[in-house]
């Protein structure tokens, strides 16, 4: 038996896990991005490298796998990596390091997620607005902070420290943005745009 193609498209068997990715993004990247900045001097961002940014991300990741949206769930999937990774770095290798080494490693794994994010940032353009604006301002906050840590700049750092929080809560507005749409019924839409690049119809 065959279906028309006029019949309704099957609804998605999960909810949509884009917002709470971008959620958990969000709120570790300001935690390590106030620190960076110098507001604060806590490492309360550590654990939640883990449980927020790291588990809950990988696992939006998988399900984004199970909606079939291959962006979502690269994004997702990696950067859930990152934070994990980070946090294990930071427990086990950066404390026996000189403060150069750690600079120095730093500066070559925000280098080698900021070659990674120039080709999700180019994609994103066939997104939306919203997806694209964190995927640019991630891009920036990378590459400031590859500079500052190379070059041992406390300034840069901070000044990407700052950029950092600016894309906490970009990627927190598209979190939100997309709740509000994954409401049946609700009455509250926030827009995220149009696709920067759409396909030829």
């Amino acid at each position: 038996m065959s279906v028309s193609d006029d019949a309704p498209a099957p609804a998605p068997s999960i909810a949509d896990p884009g917002p709470l990715g971008l959620a958990a993004f969000a709120l570790t990247t300001f935690l390590l991005s106030a620190k960076n900045a110098g507001w604060t001097g806590s490492d309360a961002w550590l654990g939640y490298a883990f449980a927020y940014g790291g588990f809950c991300q990988l696992l939006a990741g998988m399900w984004e796998f199970k909606n079939r949206n291959v962006f979502g769930a690269t994004a997702f999937s990696t950067y859930g990596g990152f934070w994990i990774g980070l946090g294990i770095w930071a427990l086990t290798v950066m404390p026996k390091d000189p403060a150069a080494q750690v600079n120095n490693d730093l500066g070559w794994i925000l280098l080698a997620f900021a070659i990674f994010n120039t080709y999700m940032l180019i994609m994103s353009l066939g997104v939306n607005t919203a997806v694209f604006a964190v995927f640019l301002t991630l891009e920036i906050t990378e590459i400031v902070l590859f500079i500052g840590a190379f070059s041992g700049s406390a300034s840069i750092t901070k000044i990407g420290g700052i950029i950092g929080v600016i894309t906490a809560v970009v990627a927190w507005y598209t979190s939100a943005a997309g709740v509000s749409n994954g409401i049946p019924g609700g009455k509250i839409r926030l827009p995220v745009g149009k696709a920067l690049v759409s396909s030829a119809s």
